[in-house]
């Protein structure tokens, strides 16, 4: 039987032979890790290990699994280097190429874009690779982002179009939003419309961080921005007062009081509730983070015509420049490109009509 994890506790273990040895003996021994991919990385690794001292002298470099030992991985990239580490956990890090990373999304997720393969693929590699370089262990890796040509090929294939046009909220899309969800949903939905705040943090706010007096709200850390106060509208602030604590369930039965401003115990616990109320308030389904970070950067920057630079501070954008690629969507640029092609016009040719009648003005008269 080869060597496969099983959970004792909160404690992963493994068990089995190693096939790749002549008469290998039966290990049963605990990994010393509560997470599954840094089991299977520590499994990886005590394979290999065990390889190397059975051939000695063979040139054994660094492993995929090694390196994953190395980083820490947050919760997102950690799920998502699980099914890696288990295709690729054994290969070193020196035969691992740019075009084999980019040719694994085809292989573990064939039905999904070539956007979700460099968000759960490429990067996650590319930062366990780096990462192992940083510490000295390895050459770096670079790895190009999938082409428009090979974005299309793949959606043909799968018959999907990716990269769907996304809406922004709006302050009419909130209003009617809020008038048919709970109280703690609706808020919630304006909180991150008014902030531009990620689901994420939206959902970590605590009791605690809402300071009414000064119409501030301490909002915790999101991607690599660091946690800092922000203000409210007074509006905004004197619902948000009002709110009564939520009680979430425990497996044992239990209530448990929460500590969340909103109640809500993570992002996951909001998407079924969310499409609902789309649904019963017969509004276009707008997810929490195009109806709020990306509502929050279009209003103000499209709307309301603030600048770019303003627009990203008030926001935590790092760069404006990931604002205008991003966040800030157009609305009906068809009509009004129209519109002002169609006042160029009219301005021309008046234009042209005023020139010539000032044209005639200035004929000599015949003699």
């Amino acid at each position: 039987m080869p060597l496969e994890l099983y959970k004792r506790g909160k404690t992963y273990y493994f068990k089995g032979r190693i096939d790749e040895l002549p008469s290998s003996k039966y290990y049963r021994q605990s990994t010393g890790k509560t997470a599954q991919t840094s089991a299977l990385a520590a499994l990886n690794y005590f394979r290999q290990e065990e390889l190397r001292r059975f051939y000695a002298g063979e040139d054994v470099s660094f492993t995929f699994s090694q390196a994953v030992l190395e980083y820490r991985a947050k919760p997102e990239f950690a799920k998502a280097l699980l099914p890696i580490v288990q295709e690729i956990g054994h290969m070193e890090l020196k035969r691992i190429s740019p075009v084999f990373v980019r040719g694994l999304g085809r292989k573990l997720q064939p039905n999904n874009s070539t956007d979700t393969w460099q968000k759960r693929i490429v990067s996650p590699i590319r930062a366990v690779i780096n990462n192992a370089h940083d510490m000295g262990l390895c050459p770096p890796i670079k790895i190009t982002s999938y082409s428009e040509s090979e974005r299309l090929e793949q959606d043909g294939f799968r018959g999907k179009t990716s990269r769907n046009e996304i809406v922004p909220g709006s302050w009419p899309w909130i209003m009617d939003f809020k008038a048919v969800a709970p109280l703690h949903l609706g808020l919630l939905a304006q909180f991150m419309f008014e902030t531009g705040a990620r689901i994420s943090q939206a959902t970590t706010v605590t009791v605690d961080g809402l300071d009414a007096a000064n119409n501030q709200l301490w909002m915790p850390e999101a991607k690599g921005i660091k946690a800092q106060w922000v203000s409210l509208s007074a509006e905004l602030v004197a619902e948000l007062t009002k709110l009564e604590p939520r009680y979430t369930n425990r497996a044992n039965g239990k209530k448990i009081k929460s500590d969340r401003l909103f109640g809500y115990l993570g992002r996951g616990s909001v998407y079924k509730t969310w499409k609902r109320v789309c649904r019963d308030a017969k509004i276009e389904v707008i997810l929490p983070h195009a109806a709020g970070r990306h509502g929050f950067g279009t209003e103000l920057m499209i709307r309301q015509k603030l600048d770019p630079v303003t627009v990203a501070k008030a926001g935590r954008w790092s760069d404006p420049t990931m604002l205008l690629k991003t966040y800030a969507h157009p609305e009906e640029s068809q009509k009004k490109a129209q519109e002002a092609l169609r006042t160029g016009r009219v301005q021309a040719e008046s234009e042209s009509t005023t020139n010539s009648l000032k044209g005639k003005e200035n004929d000599e008269p015949e003699s």
